[in-house]
């Protein structure tokens, strides 16, 4: 497991954070990440879990995105919402990986992630996959 964390925190309150956000994906940013994935080409599958903000992954997913060669690789992308669903994050994956195979993903509205482990479980059955 490999967590995508950003060299600067951002806040801790839910609207700070929100605008922050925003203000990243209006410039595009790709913030420094806090560390990097060892061996990379040790891994076939990725199961890459984000926050829908603003429609699309966090602006530090794309720096973990762009920093790796995807190719061949299978991403199943996962996220928490207040609302919004996938939103177009996984066209965005596939803009950012093309030569990634990106499979269907799952929302999960964010305060019902602590009960969806049901839910979470048949998405995985459904996927065709051998883990």
């Amino acid at each position: 497991m490999f967590h995508i964390e950003p060299v600067i925190a951002y806040p801790k309150d839910y609207a700070e954070t929100t605008e922050v956000a925003k203000k990243e994906l209006g410039v595009k940013a790709r913030p420094k990440l806090t560390g990097q994935v060892k061996d990379m080409g040790a891994y076939d599958i990725i199961f890459l879990g984000y926050s829908n903000w603003w429609g699309t992954p966090p602006m530090p997913v794309f720096t973990f995105l762009e920093s790796y060669d995807f190719t061949g690789k299978t991403i199943i992308p996962f996220c928490t919402h207040e609302g919004s669903g996938m939103g177009h994050t996984e066209q965005d994956i596939v803009k950012a990986c093309p030569k990634a195979t990106v499979l269907k993903g799952i929302a999960i509205l964010g305060s019902n992630a602590g009960s969806a482990e049901s839910e979470v479980s048949s998405w995985i059955d459904k996927l065709d996959i051998s883990l």
